[in-house]
């Protein structure tokens, strides 16, 4: 049994870009969107969160795959 399985998890990366939240704006200082939580960012959501609260992203939900 591993004992950092928890820990692993809690550090994990979150890709954007498989997020249903996820958009691509238009504005070159601000390329990037989070749908969830309304904002706009020059670097990934998911490490402007990380990096505001120090938690990782409570709405990343994966987009479905294609049929």
């Amino acid at each position: 049994m591993d004992k950092n399985n928890g820990a692993d998890k809690k550090n994990k990366r979150i890709d954007c870009f498989s997020c249903v939240y996820h958009r691509i704006t238009w504005e070159s200082a601000h390329p990037y969107a989070c749908g969830a939580m309304g904002f706009k960012s020059r670097i990934m959501p998911s490490l402007e969160v990380f990096r505001t609260s120090g938690m990782p992203c409570q709405h990343y939900t994966p987009k479905r795959g294609r049929k």
